[in-house]
């Protein structure tokens, strides 16, 4: 059997004629009739039921259909995949953003992309960015956009730019000065990114500097999202961290106030991808637009505390192009 003769089947079960399906794959109705044909002699048997103006099914098509809808649609995938290497005017893209994506870039991201390319799906993922590595390393995504540290392994990193990591308080006198891991430690912590824990990128950097002086950073409460953890530092149950950029935010809560830390510490945000793989047009597109955006906020008076680093060159950022013989 054929994918020809599959996606001729598919179609003549979902429309119910013969001459419907020609009309959907731009074919003759005879042509149908003989590739269906061809599939029920190759198996001695009847896929349809041919009487009264629709067609029915019989078993061994009921059968057949589960599977042949399968291969059509993956088929059909494929060949998308492929035309978007050719271009970017349709077809799908997958990108794992950090969670903290939408005080970088994310609505911006996804309007000027979608204004540029609005015939290309965009899909984006990610709750954290080492939910975002594992997907990048298992192939579910093109690339991502991550917060450093993360497991490297298998993978190829492009820093973009650092933003500061602050300490957030509803008491001023505990944030009046930079702060020190010490004096963190001495108060209630309220920390968000529950489920992926201690893998969090800037959790590890603050345990690691704990550690180093002898202490343990112990959140009195986790949660899950960061507006939560706001929430819950405002009440007075504990402090929190919080990047530069979501304190300046519009819906940081003005009862809170924040510090830098005396040793002053940095998110550092970054696109990864498999090492050696190779970029689509689009998603190429798509991290340049993540960097001009974020060379934007760092550049400008938005985001004090933030630096610009070096962004991976096109030698180093593979792309996939068509030859032609």
């Amino acid at each position: 059997m054929t994918i020809t003769q599959l996606r001729a089947f598919v179609y003549a079960a979902d429309q119910g004629s013969f001459t419907a399906a020609a009309t959907m794959l731009g074919v003759s109705q005879p042509t149908i009739s003989a590739l269906i044909r061809k599939l029920e002699e190759h198996h001695e048997l009847s896929l349809f039921i041919r009487a009264g103006r629709k067609l029915n099914l019989t078993a061994a098509g009921q059968e057949l259909l589960i599977w042949a809808r399968q291969i059509v649609d993956t088929s059909d995938r494929a060949d998308d995949a492929l035309i978007e290497l050719r271009g970017i005017q349709r077809g799908s893209i997958s990108l794992g953003v950090l969670r903290n994506a939408n005080f970088y870039f994310l609505s911006d991201l996804v309007e000027q992309f979608h204004r540029k390319r609005p015939n290309v799906r965009l899909r984006l993922f990610g709750q954290n960015s080492f939910e975002v590595v594992e997907g990048v390393r298992d192939g579910r995504l093109e690339a991502g956009i991550v917060a450093l540290p993360v497991p490297d392994q298998e993978l190829e990193v492009f820093p973009l730019i650092q933003d500061e990591v602050l300490w957030a308080s509803a008491d001023p006198a505990r944030v009046a000065a930079p702060v020190t891991i010490e004096q963190i430690t001495s108060n209630p912590i309220v920390l968000y990114d529950a489920s992926h824990s201690w893998n969090d990128p800037t959790r590890r950097q603050l345990s690691e500097r704990a550690q180093e002086r002898g202490l343990r950073l112990e959140p009195l409460v986790e949660v899950e999202y960061l507006e939560t953890a706001l929430d819950l530092v405002t009440r007075g149950i504990g402090d929190t961290m919080i990047s530069r950029a979501a304190a300046q935010g519009k819906n940081f809560p003005k009862q809170l106030h924040c510090a830098p830390f005396a040793e002053p510490l940095y998110d550092t945000i970054a696109v990864v991808r498999r090492r050696n793989s190779i970029y689509s047009p689009a998603i190429i597109e798509l991290i340049d637009l993540v960097s001009a955006l974020l060379k934007k906020r760092a550049n400008s008076a938005e985001l004090p505390g933030t630096s610009e680093l070096r962004l991976p060159t096109t030698a180093e950022r593979p792309v996939a192009t068509t030859s032609e013989s």
